[in-house]
Order: structure tokens, then sequence, then C-alpha cells
């Protein structure tokens, strides 16, 4: 029976996935909880695999916040807001994108949030994330508001002014700043990052299998009735 197949087919796929995604989640679990390496291991990292996802990283530098990027987010207490982007320019000449977190809609102008602008060399942890594409219902940035709806790494670094940029090697991900220690007046907010994923694997699993034997009943039954009409007692 070609439908039967095909129910028990998806559902072992499903507890691949189930499989695949636990997996996924432990690995998160233990790079947001390691100890932090420096932003030249993780770039070796990335040069090697291109896995990067969620170390947790060091860096040092100086942050230009006249460069900050703004990208559309809510948060479940405070409501809309932005997360901010906020080049770092690195010892070494590098430029990494670090998101240092939330803040609400009244204080998008970094004026009324002066206390968090840190000035001078600064050192920090956060989790690497790497550029993710735009949703297929999610609005076009718009660089010259320095509005963006979505961490559009190739947007936002392209609206970065060239004075803030020059002679300066762009870091291919991202850095979601840790919450710890909290910036001076309490915004941006960090710890921003979603550490948890969706896992209903094992429930549509449960669906799939399940119908598998709902139509295993259906054929009995039938079975029986054919059979039934062909041997009358």
């Amino acid at each position: 029976m070609a439908g039967l197949a095909v129910l028990i087919g998806l559902g072992n796929w499903q507890m691949s996935r189930k499989a695949w995604k636990e997996g996924l989640l432990a690995q998160i679990e233990t790079r947001v909880h390691a100890p932090p390496i420096s932003l030249s291991e993780a770039l070796r990292r990335w040069r090697d695999s291109g896995d990067v996802e969620y170390l947790h990283v060091r860096v040092n530098g100086r942050f230009l916040h006249a460069r900050e990027r703004h990208v559309f987010a809510l948060d479940e207490r405070l409501g809309p807001g932005f997360h901010i982007y906020t080049p770092l320019q690195t010892p070494e000449g590098q430029l990494i994108l670090v998101n240092r977190g939330f803040v609400p809609t009244a204080l998008k102008d970094p004026s009324a949030r002066a206390a968090g602008e840190v000035d001078g060399p600064v050192t920090l942890t956060g989790l690497a994330r790497r550029p993710s594409p735009r949703g297929a219902f999610t609005p076009a940035s718009e660089p010259a508001r320095n509005l963006f709806y979505w961490p559009d790494y190739q947007g936002m670094l392209a609206s970065v002014p060239e004075a803030g940029r020059e002679d300066l090697s762009a870091v291919p991900f991202f850095l979601d700043a840790d919450a710890e220690p909290a910036n001076t007046g309490g915004f941006p907010r960090g710890g921003v990052t979603r550490l948890t994923l969706p896992n209903r694997h094992l429930e549509y699993a449960l669906t799939w299998y399940g119908l598998a034997l709902t139509l295993i009943g259906v054929f009995a039954a039938f079975a029986r009735t054919r059979l039934s009409a062909a041997h009358p007692p």
C-alpha cells in the first residue's frame, strides 16, 4: 500500500528531524555556557567550516556609536522597539557589527540613553550569529532611514559611512552581546539571543503514525467486508 508506506516514511522522517533538533539544542546549550573564545579563534573556525553559530566570543575594541544601525524588534514586556547594532573597531583593524541589545521606541535616539554610549576601549562577550536571509514576508530594509526589519548584514554594513570603516576588515558574522555586564543606564539591554527552538517533531511523528494505523484499520474493515460478501454464511 503506497499510502501506508508514505505515512510511515513521513513519521520516520519526523523522528530523524527530532534527533537532529535535539542535537542542535544540545550544541547550543554547550556553546552558550562555554568559556568565551577569542575573535581570532572564531574567525579561524569560520574559515575552516563556517560553523560559528552560538559560539561564545570575547572581543576588544572601540564602539563607533555614531554609526549604530537600528533593527525593528519586539520585547515581550516592553513592546516594540529596536535592536541596536553598533560597529566595533578592534585594535587589529577589524569591524564587527555588535547587537548591543534592545531599546524601547522611546529610547531609539542615542541622546535618550547617553549613559549607555560607552566611550573608549571596551571588552565584551557575546554569541556569534551567522547572517540570515530576508524572510518571504519581511519588509525591505530602509537604509536611508536607518531602519531594518531583520539583521540585514549586507545592508547594515553597506550603510555604515566610509568614515567609519576605511581600512577595516569586516567580520563576516554578528555578535549578540551578553546580558552581563549590563550597560550603564540599563539600555541597550543585552542578552537578546533566542536560545530555544521549536521542537514538535515527536508530535508530528505520532500524527503520521496514527494516520498509518487508521489506514490499516480502514483497510482491515474493508477486507473483512469483502470477505464476508464473497463467503456468505
